[in-house]
């Protein structure tokens, strides 16, 4: 019998790539998305149903979570793939933007797993899959909002897998590095003060020029296949950011501090101001 996936997050970037690799491979998919019309590609694929599902939203979830096991009769998988960035310094950013970024990136992700728990502890199986980032392990400038979410589901998930297990339910945290997936042009918002602007506008010509030549997002859908189908106790699933952790822990504080800090002030090679 195929299994199946509940994947948050599915109208573009990573979570529509996983969606597609899960249903190539014989699995039955739940493709959600806050707005569903992008899904729309997937109305005549057999073994995809599109649902729309707002993390932020208990109604959304549940209601969500119900049509996926009245379809497939349960959840083996649950992949947390929905957020988004905020940039910018924390002092310009609003309480609601701060709010919005945690309510969407960590509450979100504790709402759909506590739904979908209760489906797969009474079968004493499934795999809990959060997608965090190597920005859950390491931390860059004018991110700290995002990051902070990010370090939190590290600690989230790292924590989880003890109680789950006690249930035959496994934690798994997939950290992508860089990959073009449409998150800094779709899913960025940008908090703005005076007084770091000029400094935030020049490490953003970094984050674009990276963006420009970063890879496609299929390394990261291998990456959740793999966790979701690895039934080891592996936590940790870096995907292309093995070096970068390596060299933030053997490096000393000074000198990691200042290549990643000497972005603010130092432009990119051949980019002008204006990009």
């Amino acid at each position: 019998m195929a299994k199946t996936v509940l994947i948050t997050g599915s109208s573009s970037g990573i979570g529509s790539v996983t969606a597609e690799l899960f249903a190539k491979r014989g699995w039955q998919v739940a493709a959600t998305a806050r707005n569903p019309t992008p899904l729309e590609k997937w109305a005549q694929a057999q073994n995809i149903t599109a649902l729309p599902l707002d993390v932020t939203d208990e109604l959304s979830i549940s209601s969500a979570v119900t049509d996926v096991v009245n379809r497939f009769g349960t959840i083996d998988v649950l992949v947390n793939n929905a957020g988004y960035g905020l940039f910018g310094p924390l002092e310009g950013a609003t309480p609601e933007q701060v709010e919005a970024q945690f309510r969407t990136n960590v509450l979100g992700v504790t709402s759909m797993i506590r739904h979908v728990l209760p489906i797969m502890r009474e079968r004493r199986s499934g795999t809990i899959v959060n997608i965090s980032s190597i920005g859950g392990r390491i931390a860059a400038p004018f991110a700290c909002v995002y990051h902070a979410s990010k370090f939190a589901i590290e600690g989230l998930s790292e924590s989880l897998r003890y109680e789950l297990s006690l249930h035959g339910i496994r934690v798994k945290l997939v950290e992508p590095a860089h990959f073009k997936t449409g998150f800094i042009g779709k899913a960025l918002q940008r908090s703005d003060h005076a007084a770091y602007r000029e400094q935030f506008e020049n490490y953003m010509l970094w984050v674009n020029k990276e963006d420009e030549h970063a890879p496609g997002p299929g390394p990261v859908a291998e990456a959740i296949f793999r966790a979701a189908t690895d039934t080891s106790a592996r936590l940790r699933y870096p995907v292309k950011g093995g070096l970068v952790l390596v060299l933030s822990k053997i490096l000393p504080d000074a000198v990691w501090r200042s290549l990643l800090g000497a972005g603010m002030t130092r432009r990119p090679k051949g980019v002008s101001p204006s990009k």
